[in-house]
């Protein structure tokens, strides 16, 4: 008896939505399912993972997933009309896209298992680079009627207005060139279950229709989908005010992306960690319990951002962050500071205030280089003196002893950098150029 693939995507708050049938039929056989994703950049984001999860609980109950990249769709633009600049992508760029995409999908997809549900990934570009307008609207636009496209509702909600110009004709064909991917890859493939996030239920549905029309009545092909994942306030997940927490380390440090789950509410905390880790029930269960008695302690972020960054990044990058994020709060030393790179000590002290200093105050005693103009960290030289005294001024997380402290290029972090600190909570960041 295989693991039940629905029963696992109810517990975790993972399912929106399925065709009638679907769990009878991911019971009785090893089930071929697809996800689709868009390939406009060389990485994931943290909006892709709901989907990607759902794949990775698909393979590990016994089915075989395929992630489709949609080149095709890249290639005439986004037609999801949030935008005005269509994101046109050459060949070249999309097939670079593709195969990072398929680096960071195989932390999660085992690609390489010996049977029959061996994860595989697949390019819509593939089989629409030769496929003709006229052959595209004699074997697909002549199985759908225009009445089944606008009852949809994204059509229906696009056309009452939530689109300033309008629904265009790429936009408004999309759905048939969703189907036609789910057709092609029942035939060539024996795909028959796509799966996807809730606003693609009218899309996938069309795929359905189509290959009950092209193929007949008794084929039966399935849809599920996982409900939109928002914020405990209602806003949607995965942005913050700098844009997108990307799965790429380059786009976004293990640092920035470790901070983003440990700083999710209580109530996010709860729903995140059974979607977003291969956490089972039981241990799940526990540590829920284990945070309501003790909310302060954050057990279920600590965990759950723990799980995030070991799965994406790597437990290496994991300590480090953690690391990191001691900085900050005095629970570290100078040879921390020295571990950390560029990006990672720029993330941490991104919100606090950054000077400039030149090269040429190198040799000069510390009152001097943390009074003078270019980075007047305290106010007066007879500040600096009393906080010294006081040992309330540190340099590089290091109490300093004397204001008449040469700071030297033996001082600078990563060959670049001070860190100063005034009392306890004041950080200062001074580059020197």
């Amino acid at each position: 008896m295989k693991k039940n693939f629905v029963e696992e995507l109810k517990w975790r708050g993972m399912l929106a939505q399925m065709m009638p049938g679907t769990e009878e039929l991911l019971q009785k056989e090893t089930v071929t399912a697809y996800l689709g994703t868009d390939p406009t950049a060389d990485s994931l984001h943290i909006g892709h993972l709901c989907g990607v999860m759902m794949l990775r609980h698909l393979q590990r109950c016994g089915h075989k997933p395929i992630i489709l990249v949609g080149g095709a769709t890249g290639m005439i633009g986004d037609p999801s009309g949030k935008s005005q600049e269509r994101n046109l992508l050459d060949q070249e760029t999309l097939y670079h896209n593709q195969e990072c995409i398929k680096k960071q999908v195989s932390k999660f997809l085992d690609f390489e298992a010996t049977g029959p549900n061996s994860a595989e990934m697949v390019n819509n570009y593939d089989w629409m680079k030769d496929f003709t307008f006229l052959d595209f609207a004699r074997e697909v636009g002549k199985h759908i009627t225009v009445n089944y496209m606008m009852a949809k509702d994204s059509v229906q909600k696009r056309l009452n207005g939530e689109a300033r110009d309008g629904l265009s004709f790429t936009e408004f064909t999309y759905q048939l060139l969703q189907g036609y991917d789910f057709l092609y890859l029942y035939k060539n493939k024996g795909c028959k279950m796509q799966l996807g996030g809730n606003d693609q239920w009218g899309n996938m549905t069309t795929g359905t229709e189509l290959i009950r029309r092209t193929l007949g009545n008794d084929v039966e092909t399935y849809a599920l989908t996982c409900p939109l994942i928002t914020k405990a306030d209602g806003k949607k997940f995965g942005k913050t005010e700098s844009g997108n927490i990307w799965l790429d380390p380059k786009r976004t440090s293990p640092y920035k992306f470790y901070q983003f789950w440990l700083n999710v509410s209580d109530d996010d905390a709860e729903k995140y960690i059974k979607i977003f880790t291969s956490l089972d029930k039981e241990t799940i269960d526990t540590l829920v319990a284990e945070h309501r008695q003790d909310p302060g302690q954050r057990i279920l972020q600590k965990r759950l951002a723990q799980e995030v960054t070991v799965m994406v990044h790597s437990e290496e990058d994991y300590n480090m962050a953690v690391e990191a994020s001691g900085i900050l709060f005095g629970k570290s030393t100078k040879e921390s500071l020295q571990k950390l790179d560029e990006q990672t000590l720029l993330d941490i002290f991104e919100g606090v205030p950054h000077f400039e200093l030149p090269k040429e105050m190198l040799g000069q005693p510390a009152i001097e280089c943390f009074t003078c103009d270019d980075a007047k960290i305290f106010a007066s030289k007879g500040e600096m003196r009393k906080l010294t005294q006081g040992g309330g001024v540190s340099l590089n997380k290091e109490k300093l002893a004397a204001t008449d402290r040469v700071v030297t290029s033996e001082d600078l972090i990563g060959g670049k950098y001070l860190l100063v600190q005034r009392g306890k909570k004041n950080y200062f960041l001074v580059t020197v150029k």
